[in-house]
């Protein structure tokens, strides 16, 4: 593998072994909050119907979200960096060890130009706040089986069908629709497919803000871990404004609902929306120049 060029070890910053061991332990603590009950609840064979979902759908394992990565730019020193070297991109620096860009593999860069362009185009799109989370109501539009059997409907299943009936459904999101009835599909203004995802993802939409997440593990190593606990931080309250907002009756659960079949809990709905939408903007533009950062590089040979 080719050298590290001089000017580019010296543009890397130097943390002792004290400094990223620190950071190291506040990353473990930090998502440990979700972690440690998840895995109490596993234990248990209980299932919670809004926190399972980071853990569920989302792919990566907790073992996985608790490992703490430096990101570019930094050289671990100190005799304790050497366990970084049986991971992927990962390598010795004269200082230590640091994770080279030029090593990843192919995959990855051409993950991170994916991510890359469609965070761009979706920040470039300005919010659409009129949805009211109405795609978790088209998920049990007229039928028998509810995703959630264990947590009953709030209005009941004529009320519920009643609200869908009554507002626009206009959801942008593939991974969303997705899973509407057969009979919700149609009463969709728009029918999002996975090719699509570059002309329709927007930053209002909350399964766009809670992906950030996503696009952040699947930029493996290279994203710094403090970056991935900000999205999934994110993506847990999103979450949770998902579920409030939903047909399910959550009220024993500590979720109060968002009765989104009021104008009350519309305008409720919306401002949150709306401030979801602020606080993933610079989550979003922090992955884009990540992506860029791994795309930009010339791959080692």
């Amino acid at each position: 593998m080719a050298a590290v060029p001089e000017a580019a070890q010296r543009s890397l910053r130097r943390l002792s072994e004290p400094e990223w061991r620190s950071r190291s332990d506040a990353h473990c603590n930090r998502v440990s909050h979700w972690i440690l009950p998840h895995r109490e609840r596993r234990r248990r064979g209980v299932a919670h119907p809004v926190l399972d979902f980071l853990f569920t759908y989302y792919s990566l394992r907790p073992a996985q979200l608790e490992r703490w990565h430096p990101g570019p730019g930094v050289v671990l020193r100190g005799p304790g960096a050497a366990a970084f070297l049986g991971q992927t991109g990962y390598r010795r620096h004269p200082d230590g060890v640091f994770l080279d860009l030029t090593g990843l593999p192919d995959r990855l860069r051409s993950t991170a130009g994916f991510i890359g362009a469609l965070l761009t185009a979706t920040a470039e799109r300005a919010p659409r706040l009129g949805c009211f989370g109405l795609h978790e109501w088209a998920m049990v539009y007229r039928t028998p089986t509810p995703r959630h059997t264990a947590v009953p409907l709030r209005l009941g299943p004529a009320g519920t069908d009643a609200v869908v009936e009554s507002l626009p459904v206009q959801c942008t999101h593939f991974d969303a629709f997705r899973f509407f009835t057969a009979a919700a599909r149609p009463r969709n203004a728009l029918t999002p497919r996975r090719e699509d995802q570059l002309d329709l993802e927007q930053p209002g939409c909350l399964h766009a803000n809670m992906d950030l997440y996503k696009w952040a593990y699947k930029l493996g190593p290279a994203c710094p871990s403090e970056l991935l606990a900000d999205c999934f931080e994110l993506a847990v309250a999103v979450r949770e404004l998902d579920m409030r907002a939903s047909p399910y009756d959550l009220a024993d659960l500590g979720y109060p609902p968002v009765r989104i079949e009021t104008p009350s809990g519309r305008a409720e709905y919306v401002r949150a929306q709306a401030g979801f939408a602020e606080r993933a903007a610079p989550l979003r533009a922090r992955l884009v120049e990540l992506c860029r950062q791994i795309s930009d590089v010339v791959p080692a040979r």
